[in-house]
């Protein structure tokens, strides 16, 4: 099914309804990212509550723009990957280490309780995760200031 054969809304609880092209609705839908690190505006599946798939959208800026908000929201209110921007200060460069961070959400601070706990993810992105489980996201290393990288490195 491509991407204009059908129309998604919300229901009077917020759910999402896929509607597909022969008027046949569907609540309760959830959109899956394939990537949701590497690529996250690629690869969308549309799931119904039984867990098939309704619908395959390969790209989100294919799709009109109501229903790519209604997507966009759904994934804001389900994900938590603050990105981080830029590295403030590490207590120990041996692990377990407490790592203040400026993010894309405030400055926090996290414990990283081992080395394993940052896997490269490819072209520059690393996914980190605090000891509280929240993951954090770095989509471009190289980007980073300087004190950023080199703390970095001393992990990697």
């Amino acid at each position: 099914m491509s991407q204009i054969d059908f129309q998604l809304e919300r229901d009077a609880f917020g759910r999402l309804v896929f509607i597909s092209d022969q008027g046949h609705r569907h609540e309760g839908i959830v959109p899956v990212r394939a990537f949701p690190i590497a690529a996250p505006n690629e690869g969308i599946s549309l799931v119904g509550e039984d867990g098939h798939e309704l619908a395959w959208i390969a790209h989100l800026a294919d799709i009109p723009a109501a229903q790519r908000v209604l997507l966009e929201q759904e994934f804001a209110e389900r994900e938590f990957v603050p990105e981080i921007r830029r590295v403030k200060k590490v207590s120990t460069f041996s692990t377990p280490s407490i790592w203040l961070v400026e993010t894309d959400r405030g400055e926090t601070e996290f414990v990283l309780k081992s080395e394993e706990d940052i896997r490269r993810l490819g072209q520059g992105a690393l996914l980190i995760t605090g000891g509280q489980g929240v993951h954090f996201s770095i989509r471009n290393m190289p980007a980073l200031d300087r004190t950023s990288r080199r703390l970095l490195e001393r992990f990697l």
